[in-house]
Parts: structure tokens; sequence; C-alpha cells
């Protein structure tokens, strides 16, 4: 026993404050030497090897290639997502400078909504589905009806140019004949008739409209009758904002779907409009005509839809411009409101004007190139949705704010509702995280009932106060963004 404990006591040599044996040393140096062809003589330099998280293996050196930078980020095991693709443009990339005018107004031009993407994404199946049908049509040389529905900003309109254009692809590689387009603003007609002489001066160019006839006769003649009708091509009428139509008599737009049910008709008509419930109200009408159109829903966007078009968007760019975080801000708020892909463009528009009076207004020379940061993105988000409840969970006391973040940090995992005891134990960690002192859980049940008087908790009922239920009675995106103006909040939630 005690040449044991002699044993134990005794020094081991340190290799730069490790413990090990000679023939661990030898061993180690030996290895170095034999894996690294750079390092082949000097033991003591190569000997070091410490184990490093894979976070430090990445982003200590900032010589390292960019293979090395992908093997550390791939033993994180990311998930290949849209937030995941940001930061990767970001480390290709190199930062803009906002006091360049010419960089400026090149990043306004591509976040403008007016600017044509290159590519359309997150509408594929939309669009097949609206190619498919217009080539059934002009194959079997008949007319057709289709009905175009969504909230606004989706990419309904958008997508109607990439389909016109897969179309005169079609027809080119076919050898087949692409059929005349006439693409219509139904907002642009100060009666709503009108709609019926753009379509007779596209498929008659040289037939003028006589005192004793109207247009919509014409056409109904015209395609009545099989030898006027054979003289004409197949016409895509593609007709947007098709709602403003909608007239007191509703007759103008039954019979701009009863020209296609004509027996010799030639027109493919494609109607576009922001109201979903449309086909609702007008379907059984047409049905009863024998003239049910068929329907293709835009869905609102989803955040990682509105992140990816974003990425898009930015992606021709040589530089980065927005921090991932603050386009992932944007992108949840917008999909939680309304999905508009407009709306979020014109946000990270109104982000990139708030770094610029930042910029004015800043007196140190140290931050004139920065990227566009959460806060900037924080601030356009109040600007374009003003909410009172943004506002009351803004004013609400720390601990208050940190229960709500508490509740987000758990309904992110997939949870619906939690207890009382549970979201004690989030909160717990937050405050010890940040050295704040967590008050008691009678107090923070004291603090959810508050919270469910001002409406953003809804607790249930339970002879313990630990198994009350708490749900959240708000949008988890109105939460995230009004804390995420504060560091402290930021860090908790990402």
């Amino acid at each position: 026993m005690p040449s044991i404990a002699a044993a134990r006591s005794s020094p081991m040599p340190m290799v730069n404050g490790d413990v090990s044996s000679p023939h661990k040393r030898r061993l180690r140096s030996n290895s170095a030497s034999f894996d690294d062809p750079v390092c082949n003589t000097p033991a003591k330099s190569c000997s070091s090897l410490k184990s490093k998280s894979p976070r430090r293996s990445v982003n200590d050196s900032p010589n390292r290639s960019r293979s090395n930078v992908e093997t550390g980020v791939s033993l994180l095991k990311l998930k290949n997502s849209p937030r995941k693709k940001l930061l990767d443009s970001i480390l290709d990339k190199p930062i803009w400078n906002p006091t360049d005018s010419e960089q400026l107004s090149v990043v306004k031009e591509a976040l403008h909504v007016s600017t044509a993407p290159t590519m359309i994404v997150c509408r594929e199946d939309e669009q097949k589905r609206i190619v498919e049908f217009c080539k059934q049509c002009v194959e079997q040389e008949k007319a057709g009806s289709l009905y175009i529905c969504g909230c606004p900003g989706t990419g309904k309109s958008l997508s109607m140019e990439n389909v016109k254009g897969c179309l005169a692809g079609w027809a080119k590689e076919t050898g087949g004949q692409l059929p005349d387009i006439l693409a219509i603003n139904c907002t642009s007609f100060s009666n709503t008739s009108e709609i019926f002489n753009k379509i007779l001066e596209k498929s008659k160019p040289n037939k003028k409209v006589n005192g004793r006839s109207t247009a919509l006769k014409q056409l109904q003649q015209m395609y009545s009758q099989k030898q006027q009708s054979a003289d004409t091509k197949m016409m895509l009428v593609i007709a947007d904002e098709l709602d403003y139509l909608i007239t007191k008599d509703r007759v103008v737009l039954h019979d701009l779907f009863m020209l296609t049910t004509l027996p010799f008709s030639k027109v493919i008509l494609i109607g576009i409009a922001n109201a979903i419930d449309l086909a609702d109200r007008f379907l059984p009408k047409l049905q009863s005509l024998n003239c049910k159109p068929a329907v293709v829903s835009f869905r609102a966007y989803s955040m990682d839809q509105i992140i990816m078009i974003l990425k898009q968007r930015l992606m021709a760019l040589p530089y980065t411009v927005f921090q991932p975080q603050a386009l992932e801000l944007c992108a949840r708020k917008v999909a939680a409101t309304s999905g508009d892909m407009r709306k979020a463009l014109g946000i990270c528009r109104g982000a990139i004007e708030m770094l610029e009076t930042e910029l004015r207004e800043s007196t140190c020379t140290s931050t004139l190139t920065s990227m566009v940061r959460v806060d900037h993105m924080a601030i356009a988000l109040s600007r374009a949705y003003k909410s009172p409840i943004v506002d009351t969970i803004q004013s609400l006391p720390q601990h208050q704010q940190i229960v709500l973040c508490s509740v987000v940090k758990l309904f992110r995992k997939g949870k619906k509702d939690t207890t009382i005891g549970e979201l004690n134990k989030f909160y717990i960690d937050i405050c010890k995280s940040t050295l704040i002192p967590p008050v008691g859980i009678m107090e923070l049940s004291c603090m959810c009932r508050v919270l469910g008087d001002q409406g953003i908790l809804k607790l249930g009922q339970s002879r313990d106060d630990k198994l009350r239920r708490v749900t959240l009675q708000v949008d988890e995106a109105d939460i995230s963004f009004a804390l995420q103006g504060i560091r402290f909040f930021r860090n908790c939630l990402q």
C-alpha cells in the first residue's frame, strides 16, 4: 500500500500544461510529425494539440481556409435551412459600405417592389399548374378559365410573368403556335365593360366597334360561328385585379367568363384577384351557367420562404448588407401578420434608412461601415406595425419581460401551453445566466396573473399554483419584436 501511495504522489512530467508519460509524449510527437508534412522536425511546435470546441476551431484563426471553416461548421450539425445559408453568405462576402452612394442605390433597387427578381422561388407548384392548364387548352384548341386567388403580396402577378416566359419556351421547343397574350389590369378601366373592347382589338385588330353593336356582342357572335372563329388564333387573357369588375349587377364578370363557354371560343381566361372568397361567392352562379373555372390558391408566405426570397434578391450583390438575425426578425413578423412579400421588402428598405440616419448623426468614424442590424430592423418594423400590444410589452417591468421571454423559449420547443412550475425553471435559468436575482414562485404566479389581466397570458384553474396552465394570448412574433431592441433579450431569444 505505501508503494501505491508513493506512486500516486510522484510528480508526472508536464507537457504544455498537460500531464503525460514519456511514452505518451513520444507517441504524440511522432504522430504529429508523421501526420503533418509541414511540421517534420521540431516536436515542441507540433505537440500542442489541445482539444478545442468546433466553434473555437472555426473562429480562432482568420487565415483558415474555407474548407476548414466548412469542416468546423459541419461538426455543429446545423440544419440546411435558409438561416444557415444566410450565415454562409455572410462568411463569403465582405460587409458593404453604406456611405457609398452607388452601393446604397444598388441595394435599394434590389429590394424595390418594381424590381423583378432574376428567379421566382417558392411558387414552383402554382406556376406548374398554371402552365399545364394553358398547355392543355392550346394543344386541344379548347377555351377554358382559371381563377387565381390569394392575399396581396403572395406572388400572383409576378408568377404570371414567368408563366408567359415558360409558354414561349414551350412553343419554341415543340414548334407549336404560341397564343396571343393580352395582359390587362382591370383597375385601369373607367368603365368595366371596356375589357371587351380590349379583347376585340386583340383578336381582330382591324375590326372596329360600330354604334349598332357592342364589343361584347361582336365577340359573342364571332365565337358562336365556326367560320368567323376559324380565322382567329387562340388568345390568353390575363385579367389582373379581377375583383374590380364586381359591380352591383355583376353582369360584366359573368359575361367575361361566359366567353369561354361559347362553342367556337378561342379564349383562355386567367383571372387574378386578392379576394379569396370571390370563388365561393361566384362559382355557384358560374357553375349553374356551365362555366366553372379551375382555381389555384396562392397561400401567404411563411417565414422560411420570406428569408429565401430576400436572400435570392441579395445574392447578386457582392457584399453583405443585413445581419441574418435582422432578416429573420423581419421574416418572422411579416409571416405572422400577413405573409405579404411586398411588405417585407418595404420594411427592409426602411431598415436601411434607419442605418443611413444613424450614420449621419454619428460622430464616431469607426462605425461608418456596418451591416443593417437587428435594432435597425426593429425600428422599421415598429413603424410598419405599430401595435398597442408591442407598446404594452415594452413598458412592462423587467421581470415580467423575462417571464414573457421564458414563455417564448418554451413555446419554440413545440409546446402550446405550460405550467407555472415549468415556466419557473426557464425563468430561473434566464435570471442566473444574466446574474439577475430571481423572484420566488409566488411572486412569479402574481406576475402571470398581472400579465393575464393585460390580455397577454391566460391562466388555467388549479388548487396548486405550480400546476396552473399558462397559455399565450398574443402572437409570439409580437413579443420577440417588442424585446429585440434590448440586447439582453435579443441574446436570450436567439
